[in-house]
């Protein structure tokens, strides 16, 4: 495996792609299908992003992604809160999980903003 492969975001934004793929299996079970769509879209998106981010063009192409991936995070935690106050079972620590991809994306953006 290529350093790219290992890097943390990558390992973590796929298996959290893979978690809620799972996820939104559920509540479509439940009839949910909007909430699963928009779920699935936003939270398999950060993973999409973060390996195109890895194979960017450009330092502005890289930045670009990142950028995205992060929104794509945050619109994410949305739909988890959203989900939790209207009482859907979020699996345990998907919440904390999505913090720490948004964390991680932070510290990316201002590591590549020099």
């Amino acid at each position: 495996m290529s350093k790219l492969n290992n890097s943390p975001i990558r390992i973590k934004s796929f298996q959290f792609a893979c978690d809620i793929i799972c996820y939104c299996d559920n509540l479509k079970e439940h009839k949910d299908f909007e909430l699963a769509s928009q779920l699935l879209r936003s939270g398999t998106s950060i993973g999409a992003n973060t390996r195109e981010a890895q194979r960017g063009v450009s330092t502005k192409d890289f930045k670009n992604k990142f950028g995205i991936a992060l929104k794509e995070a945050d619109e994410t935690m949305y739909w988890l809160e959203l989900l939790n106050a209207t009482r859907r079972n979020v699996p345990k620590g998907m919440k904390e999980n999505c913090e720490e991809l948004i964390r991680i994306l932070v510290a990316l953006s201002k590591t590549h903003n020099s």
